[in-house]
């Protein structure tokens, strides 16, 4: 009972609607987190994603086409 008390006063220490759950982003999991993040932001896209798009621009762009030459 206590111990249940003392958590509820350093929650409200912290500010109303805010609790330290341990999960902020200056916690280990948080730095964690920023790193792995920041290592997939600065991998490359692959070739094959790159072709698909490519692939998927042509075609938006005849279908654009064909809608155009229906609607004269």
């Amino acid at each position: 009972m206590i111990k249940d008390h003392a958590v509820g006063d350093q929650r409200t220490r912290i500010g109303e609607g805010q609790s330290d759950d341990g999960l902020g982003p200056n916690t280990d999991i948080g730095s964690r987190l920023r790193a792995l993040y920041g290592s997939v932001q600065d991998e490359g896209v692959p070739d094959q994603l790159l072709d698909l798009l490519e692939k998927l621009d042509s075609a938006e762009k005849l279908q654009g086409r064909d809608d155009e030459a229906h609607d004269e």
